[in-house]
């Protein structure tokens, strides 16, 4: 047999043992196939039967679980609807017992109300039956009295203005007298305290100034040739020199205390000095202006400081300054201010005020006759304007403007700062007063007193500070003699400016003259 053939079937023996095989593998494979999805059915049908038991048993319990709830949810409602009902109930019987109650009130009410309305029955009959018998009382009275209704009232109020006149003239005079005693007791003791610690010696300055010399010759080199020297002295001081008969001495003689005080500081360095002419007269001056500037300034901070007040403008205090050389009736203006501003301070401390305050306004009460030589106008409206300028306080500027009258004083402080003025300037020695205007002030205080009708004759004594009044007997009765006084006050008040106070003395005097024959 040839060898291709043999290869031919062995190639085909081997074919055919691969189908063969290929064959049973694929059954092999179909058989564990099938096996596997039958073990795979097998344990879906019971997982399928487990879940479906589990579902029964789950549905079972939640089932049991619902109707649970339902049952707890339906307690719930039926407790919370019985305590509803409950609370509804007891609503119920509350309303009904106030509806009760109201219907007794308004029950109540009415019966009331049936009472008064017969008890306003009543007394409008009672009222009717009153004025009935009213009626007919005044008609009686009437003609008992013969007078009618408003004859009788006429006389009866004329009668009652008698009685009030005397009982109102009595009153006043007790009331009068009573707070007379009460305020006089307190003003002593509250000025007396003020002046005991405010210990004061002033004495009045004279309007010269006398410079003493070393000899007589001195006054001929004042002179100077044909008078050139004392010319240039009064031309740049502007004051006059009075050279007379006096022993080593020169008045300078001058209104304003400014000039009259640097031509004495001038005028005494040049006798000091020996050389004495035009061109070292005019030097010295100024020297001297330049010293008394400077004194100036240094007497309003020692009287700022003296005071006790602080925060003045540095001009006021300037001001304050130039008062050491002014004078009013012969008082020196500084030592007068500072006077008024303690005793203000001191009555304010014993009224339980600021003292400060009270200080400040009786220091800068006068600061306007700093400038009243300078500016026209009276001292008062001055030192206002001035004080506004340099931002003082309103209490400060009312007193400064109250404190002699000009105005109606309307703080406690103005009025301490007018009583200290006149406590100051009225006390003995402290102004000098001119004749004509004294005896002006007199006559003045006896001619409102004589224009009041009843006054017989009056006299004012006691340098004016009382006035005693005649009045007629015959006009002026007992009970009138206070309400006159006081009128007599009040106008002494309102017309005229005085310090201090003025007594009014009444004296009612009935005489009977006869004679035997």
């Amino acid at each position: 047999m040839p060898i291709y053939l043999s290869i031919i079937l062995i190639v085909v023996a081997a074919a055919a043992a691969g189908f063969i095989c290929y064959k049973l593998g694929i059954k092999h494979r179909m058989q564990v196939a099938e096996a596997a999805i039958g073990s795979a059915e097998k344990e879906a049908e019971r997982i399928v039967n487990d879940a479906v038991k589990e579902a029964e048993a789950k549905k079972k319990e939640s089932v049991l679980e619902g109707k649970e709830e339902v049952q707890k949810f339906r307690n719930d409602a039926e407790k919370e609807l019985n305590e509803r009902r409950k609370e509804i109930q007891r609503q119920e019987r509350r309303a009904v017992q106030k509806e009760e109650n109201l219907d007794r009130k308004i029950e109540n009410y009415e019966k009331k109300e049936v009472q008064l309305d017969g008890k306003l029955k009543k007394a409008d009959d009672a009222l009717k039956e009153a004025e009935t018998i009213k009626k007919s009382q005044l008609e009686m009275l009437e003609r008992i009295s013969g007078l009618t209704a408003d004859q009788a009232r006429t006389y009866l109020l004329d009668t009652l203005d008698g009685e009030l006149s005397h009982e109102k003239a009595v009153k006043i005079m007790e009331y009068e007298q009573q707070t007379k005693e009460d305020s006089d007791k307190l003003a002593r003791e509250i000025i007396s305290l003020a002046i005991q610690r405010c210990a004061a010696d002033h004495v009045s300055e004279a309007v010269i100034s006398v410079v003493p010399l070393p000899n007589d010759e001195m006054k001929g080199r004042i002179i100077g040739r044909e008078g050139r020297n004392i010319r240039a002295i009064e031309n740049l001081t502007g004051v006059d020199l009075i050279i007379d008969d006096t022993p080593e001495a020169i008045t300078i003689s001058s209104f304003e205390p400014v000039r009259r005080e640097i031509a004495r500081v001038a005028l005494e360095k040049l006798v000091q000095d020996g050389r004495i002419h035009p061109t070292r007269i005019e030097e010295t001056v100024d020297k001297a202006r330049r010293e008394v500037e400077a004194t100036i300034k240094s007497e309003g901070e020692r009287a700022v400081i003296s005071a006790g007040v602080n925060g003045i403008n540095h001009e006021l205090v300037r001001l304050l300054g130039r008062l050491r050389y002014r004078t009013s009736y012969g008082q020196n203006v500084l030592d007068h201010s500072l006077e008024v501003a303690y005793l203000a301070g001191l009555m304010a401390s014993e009224l339980g005020l600021d003292p400060t305050i009270a200080r400040r306004a009786g220091l800068l009460h006068d600061i306007g006759k700093a400038l009243d030589h300078e500016i026209e106008g009276s001292h008062v409206d001055i030192g206002v304007d001035v004080a506004r300028k340099y931002k003082e306080s309103e209490a400060v500027i009312h007193a400064i403007a109250a404190h002699h009258g000009d105005i109606e004083a309307k703080t406690v402080i103005a009025c301490l700062v007018q009583a200290a003025d006149a406590i100051s300037a009225a006390r003995p020695g402290a102004r000098k007063e001119n004749l004509e205007n004294y005896i002006k002030r007199l006559e003045k205080l006896e001619e409102i007193t004589q224009s009041f009708e009843g006054v017989e004759r009056c006299y004012a004594i006691q340098a004016g500070r009382e006035i005693r009044v005649l009045v007629k007997p015959d006009v002026i009765n007992d009970e009138k003699m206070t309400l006159l006084a006081r009128e007599i006050c009040q106008k002494i008040e309102a017309e005229m400016s005085y310090p201090g106070q003025i007594k009014v003395n009444m004296i009612r005097e009935s005489r009977a003259v006869d004679f035997a024959k």
